[in-house]
């Protein structure tokens, strides 16, 4: 029987795990390559053969999505299946309108078929957005479990940027994991909030060995999500987080509305600084969505470590990368802290981008007066230092979930802001995990 010719369309992330989960041993499936998206220079890169299996010897090409087309006709791709996240509707239909107007057919796969199960609990933190507030929840349900007297381990969506068979599983436990894994900006924003609150997480690119390793230490396991994919794991508990600053977007974006549609509980976040009827709006969403779910309305709680470097100053914001780029805020944070802290402008860095980051900006141009941390790459980093320096500013607000300060150097005042779900929000949560029989 002639193979079923496959091109997995993703981003060095979900893309890797429906290919581990579906098709890796599948005798009838021959995947001819991945695309990559999102992610600067993850084109040109293989899948290795150790991660590929008995069927890809060679290992499996992964190129630019911007060739497309030209894959599909060169490779005689019969069924391109989507594999990336955070994705307005209109932009799936036209990448679906390419793939079919080139001859292929174009799917998607479901949740169920790619989640796998674990011997212990599992609580799925996810979002209809990348920038919601999964991470702040995810601590915020670490320290529930901990405070409970579980042993929990968190496993983190995949961002594997560097050498794919180095990073096949990840453990990180100390700081110094982050330098041994060689972690870029991304990684390490994600990694060190749970080092620092003394958690165990891990990453990778093999999910299943990774479970592997993570049930011989956790009693209870969360999976922390990435952008607004869905969980690799089973469940026992779905939470996930909207954003009334970015309202209707909980039911136009893909893969996020799945979430909205799957949660056990919907936290709707940020309430302290959004509009009372883009509350209700998502409110009013999730109650016709999935009129099952718990709703939770959240602050996330905004503290600066230094307000008197802001006040009165002309400030540089940096806010997350990805929160900016395709999650599409135009603000975070950072630009929060600045406006309550008394700055006098925030400085718009677009004209002072340097490198990549200039790249960045030409591709996103719709970001705001803010700066994104893009730190992908050894390049993007140098590329951040030199704009952050080249900006004429007084002081630098950080609104990103690590201090750059500590791996960059930075030659004006700067202080840090962190934000947190709001202790209301915890005992919320606690007494639904509770009922769940988690703790």
């Amino acid at each position: 029987m002639q193979k079923n010719r496959v091109l997995i369309l993703g981003a060095a992330g979900r893309d890797f795990h429906n290919f581990n989960t579906v098709y890796r041993n599948d005798e009838n499936t021959e995947v001819v390559a991945f695309t990559a998206a999102q992610i600067p220079d993850i084109a040109g890169r293989k899948y290795p053969a150790s991660l590929a299996g008995k069927y890809y010897p060679d290992g499996i090409d992964i190129k630019d999505e911007a060739e497309l087309t030209g894959i599909i006709k060169n490779e005689k791709v019969d069924e391109c299946v989507l594999s990336y996240s955070d994705l307005r509707y209109s932009f799936v239909m036209h990448l679906a309108s390419k793939v079919l107007a080139a001859g292929a057919k174009f799917s998607m796969l479901g949740a169920e078929p790619t989640m796998i199960k674990s011997s212990k609990p599992v609580i799925a933190v996810l979002a209809v957005r990348t920038g919601c507030g999964k991470s702040q929840t995810s601590r915020r349900v670490f320290e529930i479990l901990k405070e409970a007297g579980k042993k929990v381990v968190s496993i983190r969506h995949p961002m594997p940027y560097g050498d794919l068979a180095e990073q096949t599983v990840q453990r990180f436990a100390e700081l110094s994991d982050l330098t041994k894994h060689k972690c870029t900006i991304e990684e390490m924003e994600e990694y060190e909030p749970h080092i620092a609150m003394g958690s165990v997480i891990y990453a990778g690119v093999d999910y299943q060995a990774i479970l592997d390793e993570a049930e011989k230490e956790a009693d209870v396991i969360i999976w922390d999500g990435g952008n607004n994919d869905m969980s690799f794991y089973k469940p026992d508990l779905t939470i996930v987080v909207a954003d009334p600053l970015r309202a209707g977007h909980e039911i136009s974006y893909y893969p996020g509305e799945v979430n909205f549609r799957l949660a056990d509980v919907i936290i709707i976040n940020k309430v302290d600084s959004a509009k009372r009827e883009d509350i209700e709006m998502v409110e009013n969403n999730a109650k016709e969505y999935n009129p099952s779910a718990k709703i939770i309305k959240a602050e996330s709680v905004v503290t600066v470590e230094d307000p008197e470097i802001i006040k009165g100053k002309r400030v540089l914001v940096i806010e997350d990368g990805p929160t900016l780029t395709h999650g599409e805020m135009k603000l975070g944070a950072g630009t929060v802290a600045a406006e309550r802290s008394g700055a006098s402008e925030i400085v718009d860095p677009k004209e002072y981008a340097v490198g990549k980051l200039k790249e960045t900006f030409e591709h996103y141009p719709d970001i705001g007066k803010v700066l994104p941390a893009m730190g992908y790459g050894e390049q993007q980093m140098k590329d951040l230092e030199e704009t952050i320096n080249k900006v004429d500013c007084g002081a630098v607000v950080i609104g990103t979930p690590i201090d750059l300060g500590r791996f960059i150097k930075i030659d004006k005042p700067h202080t840090r802001v962190t934000y947190e779900l709001s202790a209301e929000a915890k005992e919320e949560l606690k007494n639904i995990i509770s009922e769940k029989g988690l703790i």
